[in-house]
């Protein structure tokens, strides 16, 4: 099961183990089964600390459970085996289960350890989801951290049967107590932030507790980063609130774009990121969304941004880049459907329709993109674009056109998706050239019409925004308001890339620190440096 660099690798990770590790198998017959054994042994051949047995009982086979053998009632289970992305999970398990520490904030763990209740959850993921692994390594080490939770991380595709019945559409999808808990991509901190019932009035007085900041970053995507890098490195106490670290990053799979990097994925760019912030004395706060901007009276005074967990942080310059996220449909049925057939992420769904029909909505690079690589899977893509013609570049065009089970209709309106006892069943599609009307059949769509600005929290502010909500800029980054600036995708700036919001971001952050320069006293900045 382990090629030879995976075995290389995984043996050097186990040399970190403290403690032995049990793995104990249920399987059935069948090659996954045969699979499972052999990758549990191959496991156990690589470090004496790590035992391999095979006689569990649980009712889905194969699965096996990973347990820290001093303490047996701390484990997490897998249904199907934890390959593809999930095979960093994978070490990860082994890793906590056999003592070794993670790298989690010391106040989420306790949180975790402190839980009251008990907490049995199960969550569905697929090998090609990009967004699972977040779940599944959080999951995970809630369960090896609190004996009162357990966790099964099932693979979509070996128990298909089971995704049928349970109406599993989109993952990542987890149940806790058997009933739906969350759909799509959850970290650590939110989850318990939802068992939690205190932590939005912990994080408020946390914020509360803070100093007022030079710089203050409202969003953590290439913008964000790029800014707080920036003014760190000019001696200027930062801070970053985000929603999600990484923002729309975390929905990218492959990039191929970004000069000096020729391919590298979306979760991982972002987690760089992370890692390159964490280099400089940054303050970092996630899950932090913003909901009302309260601009300084005058030049140089202080910019308040409240949050919706109730805190408040103050600063003196403040860049925005909140981003974009997908545009919605708007029609009738579109948000009924979701997560039931309707869906916005083609490499995390998209083994879930295999075999199926289904549209993919745009005619774009993403869309048609996402009909290319739908197609390999699926039974039939019909690609609905609005204009008369395609958008997306000719090389993706002639790759489309060349595939068999592959419809593209132009001119079409989609005014309706349309369902059958709680899942998708069509699309109703309007030729814009007759007027004609026809019903689609089909089992899934995938939505891929473009972005829009996050600036709702903006509007009552003064903050010029243009007639598409995006926020107005001049060439420095700078907004209307003094003191005040923004970059990336939530800007008027064309062309939503993500080499072009580093750039943008890291301007913001040098016009940011000329604004502090020349409004900030000289001997304040000689005391701060």
């Amino acid at each position: 099961m382990l090629d030879a660099n995976m075995t290389k690798q995984l043996e050097t990770y186990l040399a970190n183990l403290r403690e032995p590790v049990e793995l104990v198998a249920t399987l059935g017959e069948g090659a996954k089964s045969e699979q499972t054994r052999e990758l549990l042994s191959e496991i156990a051949a690589l470090h004496d600390m790590v035992d391999a047995q095979f006689d569990g009982d649980d009712a889905r086979r194969p699965s096996f459970i990973i347990r820290r053998a001093s303490d047996p009632q701390k484990w997490v289970r897998f249904a199907g085996l934890p390959m593809g992305h999930e095979f960093t999970s994978l070490v990860l398990a082994l890793l906590w289960a056999g003592g070794h520490p993670p790298k989690v904030d010391a106040d989420l763990l306790e949180q975790v350890r402190g839980l009251e209740g008990d907490f049995e959850f199960e969550m569905y993921f697929s090998l090609s989801c990009h967004n699972c692994p977040d779940v599944v390594q959080a999951l995970t080490l809630m369960a090896l951290e609190n004996s009162r939770i357990t966790a099964t991380l099932i693979e979509g595709g070996t128990f298909q049967d089971e995704v049928d019945a349970r109406e599993v559409m989109a993952v990542p999808a987890t149940f806790l107590n058997g009933e739906p808990f969350y759909n799509g991509k959850m970290e650590l901190a939110e989850i318990l932030a939802k068992l939690d019932t205190g932590s939005d009035a912990k994080a408020a007085e946390k914020m509360a507790a803070r100093d007022a900041f030079e710089v203050l970053v409202i969003g953590g995507g290439p913008a964000g980063a790029g800014a707080s890098i920036y003014t760190a490195r000019k001696g200027f106490s930062t801070g970053i609130a985000a929603e999600r670290f990484g923002g729309q990053l975390h929905d990218t799979l492959g990039i191929e774009n970004l000069p000096g990097t020729p391919y590298t994925e979306g979760p991982k760019l972002a987690g760089e990121l992370e890692r390159h912030v964490g280099e400089y004395d940054i303050d970092l706060m996630n899950l932090a969304r913003a909901v009302k901007l309260v601009p300084a009276r005058e030049e140089g005074g202080l910019h308040t941004v409240e949050f919706g967990n109730g805190g408040k942080l103050r600063t003196r310059s403040l860049i925005l880049s909140t981003g974009a996220r997908w545009r919605n449909l708007g029609v009738p049925g579109e948000a009924e459907y979701r997560n039931k057939g309707v869906a916005y992420c083609p490499h995390c769904d998209g083994p879930l329709f295999k075999g199926k029909r289904i549209a993919v909505i745009g005619g774009g690079n993403s869309g048609v993109e996402a009909a290319i690589d739908l197609a390999k899977i699926v039974g039939h893509v019909t690609l609905i674009e609005y204009d008369d013609k395609l958008r997306a570049d000719e090389v993706l065009q002639k790759k489309l056109r060349s595939l068999s089970n592959v419809e593209i209709v132009t001119s079409g309106q989609t005014t309706e998706v349309t369902g059958n006892a709680g899942k998708v069943d069509g699309l109703k599609v309007k030729d814009r050239k007759s007027d004609n009307e026809r019903h689609i059949e089909l089992e899934g769509v995938f939505v891929q019409i473009g972005l829009v600005p996050n600036t709702e929290w903006l509007e009552g502010s003064s903050l010029q925004l243009s007639k598409h909500g995006e926020i107005v800029t001049d060439e420095e980054g700078r907004t209307n308001l003094p003191g005040i600036f923004a970059a990336g995708d939530v800007t008027t700036v064309p062309y939503k890339q993500i080499v072009v919001a580093m750039g943008e971001g890291s301007k913001a952050g040098l016009s940011a620190f000329d604004y502090l320069i020349r409004t900030e006293p000289v001997e304040a900045i000689a005391q701060a440096a």
